[in-house]
């Protein structure tokens, strides 16, 4: 039984939806939680997911505390019912927590797709982080999205036969749709300047909430650089996002302010930008796998857990900016990219130094150099693969490649 609940979770269990569906020896459930319910609605209908059992737990201003717990009563008699052999949840979201600990009460295992992501502080970010060390611990099968992520589980003492290094299956979400020749265009997209650069935006983190003001003023600044960039922004419907958008950007030309898109929607927006500035985990993962430049804002370096790092033949760069506490520095740094233009590819960057630095490696610079993100493990062996050969979610030839990686080892 696959058990999940929000927009992110949905999208990356999707994949996974499909391949159990498609298995003639599986009987695959699928129990929603409804955590955002017309976000969920709209991916089911686009992913054609008919869910086998509908908590429907969301109600207006809902607490993380009103969420588990009626994802916990809700699941009692699904899974007394079901009685399936493994529950599988998705990354860090409280449906996924919520759904494991109702599992183990039942003593049934739980597989976490999306495990072994960690930062180094357990409030950053809130309540994801905690959600994932949790899960973690209520796991019987850990399904790992990279070898840092694998590294992470070890340090845990999970055992290592628990964990597969499966890809990342937003990814295989993300090329599958963006393929699709079906897709529609965003809302009021033909409004913007074809001539021109079209950037995506999002901002909508918890820790920027503060900084809403500063972060707009510098886009508002980035639409007035001499090229006329296009902003296209879906703008969160927070009230701490929402209402200060439109005051500073509403009547600023190059500028378009829509309400939330819709998952397809979203994907045909970055497929037709030349740049996404975003503080989303997701994106940072999905826009590099078509070649589209991304600069991340983050209030500090310790909370960004997701890792995609490109490659030579995958060159495009995740940025990582550290606000911590200067946001207008942080978005005067997104101004800066921006004028010089895309980040330029790793054949036309300086080699590092060989002398090592800081009592690192001339290897680790190197490695550093192709790994923006901060994951400096990216293994000789993934270089020279397209992000779609490196993503192996799903794949059953999986397994027998990380026995054969083991037993060299």
């Amino acid at each position: 039984m696959s058990v999940f609940g929000t927009r992110p979770d949905t999208i990356k269990m999707a994949p996974v939806v499909r391949a159990l569906q498609s298995h003639p020896d599986i009987v695959a459930h699928v129990c929603v939680t409804a955590q955002h319910r017309q976000m969920l609605d709209d991916l089911l209908e686009f992913f054609a997911i008919t869910p086998d059992y509908d908590l429907n737990v969301m109600t207006e201003d809902q607490s993380l505390t009103e969420i588990t717990t009626r994802v916990l009563i809700g699941l009692e008699p699904v899974l007394r019912e079901a009685r399936p052999e493994v529950v599988l949840v998705h990354g860090d979201t409280t449906t996924s927590t919520a759904a494991a600990l109702a599992a183990f009460y039942r003593q049934i295992p739980v597989g976490h797709v999306e495990a072994g992501l960690r930062t180094s502080n357990r409030w950053l970010p809130y309540p994801e982080e905690m959600n994932r060390r949790l899960t973690a611990t209520l796991a019987t099968y850990h399904f790992a999205p990279t070898l840092l992520a694998r590294e992470h589980l070890l340090a845990e003492n999970v055992a290592a036969d628990d964990v597969v290094v499966t890809g990342n299956t937003v990814i295989d979400a993300f090329l599958e749709t963006a393929a699709r020749d079906d897709l529609s265009l965003p809302p009021r997209w033909t409004e913007l300047d074809s001539r021109a650069p079209a950037i995506v935006v999002t901002a909508h983190r918890r820790e920027n909430h503060d900084h809403m003001r500063e972060i707009c003023e510098a886009l508002r600044a980035i639409a007035e650089l001499p090229s006329k960039p296009q902003l296209y922004w879906p703008v969160h419907p927070s009230p701490r996002v929402a209402p200060i958008a439109r005051e500073i950007l509403g009547a600023m030309p190059g500028v378009v302010l829509v309400d939330p898109i819709d998952y397809g929607e979203m994907v045909a927006a970055v497929r037709g930008s030349a740049f996404v500035l975003t503080d989303s985990g997701g994106l940072q993962e999905e826009a590099p796998c078509i070649g589209k430049p991304v600069l991340v804002s983050s209030l500090r370096r310790a909370c960004c857990s997701r890792t995609a790092a490109p490659t030579r033949r995958w060159p495009t760069r995740v940025i990582l900016m550290e606000t911590a506490g200067r946001p207008r520095e942080s978005c005067d740094g997104w101004r800066r990219v921006y004028e010089a233009g895309s980040t330029p590819s790793p054949s036309k960057r300086k080699r590092p130094p060989r002398k090592a630095r800081e009592g690192r490696s001339a290897g680790a610079l190197r490695r550093r150099e192709f790994c923006r993100c901060g994951d400096t493990r990216a293994p000789a062996w993934s270089r020279g693969r397209s992000a779609a050969e490196r993503t192996f979610a799903c794949s059953r030839r999986l397994d027998a490649w990380v026995d054969r990686r083991r037993l060299r080892r």
